[in-house]
C-alpha cells in the first residue's frame, strides 16, 4: 500500500468514528436547547469552556510527546515511553482531583460570583471526576493510535458517545415521564433526582467518561511503575512548551466563552453566550474533519519523518486538506437554512438562537485556519523545536485576550469571533514564517490561497447576496466541486499510484 493510501485509510477510519460520534453528540444540542432556555445553556457553554482548558493542562502535552519519543527510542524501549508518559498523567490527574475537591467551594464562588454556591460546588466536583477520567485516558488512547488500531479506538469513542446520549435521554426525558406514571421509577428517583436540572447533563458526561476509562483497562494493565528519570526529564522538556501552547490554543478557542459572564454581566450576557454556544455547534461539523485529520496525521507524520520524500508528502497533504476543508465550509454555508432546525424550541426560542446564524461563516473560516495551523505545526514537533509552539500560541493567546476584552463589551459574540479570526491569522503567519526558516516544507501557497479566497467569496455570496437560499447555495457548491475535481483529478491519480 502506498504511503498516501495508508495515511488516507487510517484517517478514514478515525474520521468515520469521529464524525459519527460527534454527529451523535451534535444531536444532543437540539435536545438541550429545547430543554433549557438560552441563559441556562450559557452555564453549560461556560463550564465546558473551562473544562477544555483544564483538559489541556492535565494531558500535559503527553499525546504528542508519546508519538515523538516512540520514534526516538529503540524497539525494546517503547514500553518505557508508555510507562513514563502514563506516570506523568497519573501524577497530574491525582493532584488535580485532590486540589479541586479540597477547594470546591472557593472555586464555585469564583465561577458564579458567590450565587448558587451549593449547586456550583456539585458542578465543580462532577467536572473534577470527568476531567480526571479523561486525562487518564489520553495516553492509553494514544497507544492504540501508535499501534495502528483505529478500529478499537473508534469503537471506544462511539461507546463513549452512546453512553453519553443514553444517560442524557434517561435523565432529561425518560425518567421525568416514567416517574409520573410508575411507582417503581418514582421510588428510584426519590431523594436524588432533580427534574429540568442542567447538572443531569454533567452527570451523564461523568458516567460516560468513567466507563470509557474502564474499557481502556487492557491498555492500562500494560503499565509498569518503572521510572526512568533521564527519559522523563527529556520528555518533560519536550512536552512543556507543547503544554503551554495547548493552553494558549484553548484560550484562543474558549476564552471568549469564559469571559462572557465577566464582560457582559447579567441575563443579556448569559443569553448571548447561549446563542453563541448553540450556533457554534453548527460550525463544529467542520471541526469533525479537522479532528479526524489530526488523529490520523500525527502518528503518520512522526513515523514517516525519516523518509527522504517526507517534506513533499507533508506539502501534498496540506494541499488536499485545505481543499477538503473549504468544500465542507462551503457545503455547510449552502445548507445552513435546514441545519438551523437542529436548534429546537418554540418559535420565540428558535428566533433568539437563529439571530446568531450570521456568524457561522466566520466560525467556519476560523476552523479552516485552525486546521491549517495544526498542519503547519508539524515542523516544530519533528525538529524538536517545541519552544516555537510556546512563542506562536502565546502571541496568539495574548492577541485573543486583548481583542476579547476590547470587543466583547462592544459587539458581544461578534467581537469574540473576529478576535479569534485575527489571532488565528497571526498564528498561521508566524508558524509558516518560522517553519520555512527552520524546517522548510514546499507548500503550494498559490493553490492554498486560491482555494481559501474562493471559499470565503462563495460563503459571503450565499449569506449576503442570496440570503441563504438552499437551492442557489447548493448550485454554487456543485459548480465549485466540479471545477475542483477536474482541476485536481490528474494530480490525485498520480499520488494514489505512487508506491511510497
Amino acid at each position: 500500500m502506498s504511503v498516501v493510501k495508508r495515511f488516507l485509510s487510517d484517517t478514514m477510519i478515525y474520521g468515520m468514528s469521529t464524525i459519527i460520534s460527534r454527529m451523535l453528540n451534535f444531536l444532543l444540542t437540539p435536545l438541550l436547547v429545547d430543554k433549557f432556555p438560552a441563559a441556562v445553556y450559557g452555564i453549560f457553554t461556560n463550564l465546558y469552556a473551562y473544562a477544555s482548558m483544564i483538559n489541556a493542562i492535565l494531558a500535559f502535552g503527553m499525546e504528542t510527546t508519546y508519538f515523538r519519543y516512540l520514534q526516538k527510542v529503540e524497539e525494546k524501549d517503547k514500553d518505557k515511553v508508555f510507562n513514563n508518559s502514563f506516570i506523568i498523567t497519573i501524577i497530574t490527574a491525582i493532584l488535580f482531583l485532590v486540589t479541586v475537591f479540597s477547594m470546591s467551594e472557593p472555586i464555585a464562588r469564583w465561577l458564579n460570583d458567590g450565587k448558587e454556591v451549593n449547586q456550583y460546588v456539585e458542578f465543580v466536583k462532577f467536572f473534577a471526576i470527568i476531567l480526571t477520567a479523561d486525562a487518564l485516558a489520553v495516553v492509553p488512547f494514544a497507544k492504540l493510535r501508535a499501534e495502528g488500531r483505529p478500529v478499537r479506538y473508534g469503537t471506544l469513542k462511539l461507546v463513549n458517545i452512546f453512553i453519553l446520549i443514553f444517560c442524557n435521554l434517561f435523565l432529561l426525558y425518560w425518567l421525568p415521564s416514567w416517574k409520573e406514571t410508575s411507582p417503581f421509577w418514582d421510588s428510584f428517583a426519590s431523594g436524588w433526582y432533580r427534574n429540568d436540572w442542567i447538572g443531569n447533563v454533567f452527570i451523564s458526561n461523568l458516567i460516560a467518561s468513567v466507563i470509557t476509562l474502564v474499557l481502556l483497562i487492557p491498555q492500562i494493565l500494560r503499565f509498569k511503575l518503572k521510572l526512568d528519570p533521564i527519559l522523563i526529564n527529556n520528555m518533560l522538556r519536550y512536552s512543556f512548551p507543547i503544554l503551554i501552547a495547548n493552553i494558549s490554543f484553548i484560550i484562543n478557542e474558549n476564552l471568549d466563552k469564559i469571559l462572557f459572564p465577566k464582560l457582559l454581566i447579567g441575563e443579556e450576557g448569559d443569553q448571548d453566550l447561549g446563542i453563541y454556544g448553540a450556533v457554534a455547534k453548527i460550525a463544529v461539523f467542520l471541526n469533525l474533519f479537522i479532528t479526524a485529520f489530526r488523529l490520523g496525521a500525527e502518528p503518520f507524520f512522526f513515523s514517516y519523518s525519516k523518509n527522504e520524500n517526507a517534506r513533499k508528502i507533508y506539502a501534498l497533504i496540506m494541499d488536499y486538506f485545505v481543499i477538503a476543508m473549504v468544500i465542507v465550509m462551503v457545503g455547510i454555508c449552502a445548507n445552513i437554512d435546514w441545519l438551523k432546525y437542529f436548534i429546537k424550541g418554540s418559535e420565540a426560542e428558535q428566533a433568539v438562537y437563529w439571530s446568531g446564524l450570521f456568524i457561522v461563516p466566520i466560525l467556519l473560516f476560523n476552523y479552516v485556519l485552525l486546521g491549517i495551523y495544526m498542519n503547519l505545526s508539524v515542523w516544530y514537533k519533528l525538529s524538536d523545536q517545541t519552544r516555537y509552539a510556546l512563542y506562536i500560541s502565546g502571541i496568539g493567546a495574548l492577541c485573543t485576550i486583548v481583542l476579547n476584552v476590547w470587543l466583547i463589551p462592544l459587539y458581544s459574540y461578534v467581537g469574540a469571533v473576529f478576535g479569534t479570526t485575527v489571532a488565528y491569522i497571526l498564528m498561521v503567519g508566524l508558524s509558516y514564517y518560522w517553519g520555512q526558516k527552520n524546517y522548510p516544507i514546499p507548500y503550494n501557497l498559490k493553490k492554498i490561497l486560491s482555494y481559501l479566497i474562493t471559499g470565503v467569496v462563495l460563503s459571503w455570496l450565499m449569506f449576503s447576496v442570496f440570503n441563504r437560499s438552499i437551492l442557489i447555495g447548493n448550485m454554487l457548491l456543485s459548480v465549485f466541486l466540479v471545477i475542483a475535481f477536474f482541476k485536481e483529478k490528474n494530480n490525485m491519480l498520480k499520488v494514489l499510484r505512487r508506491g511510497n
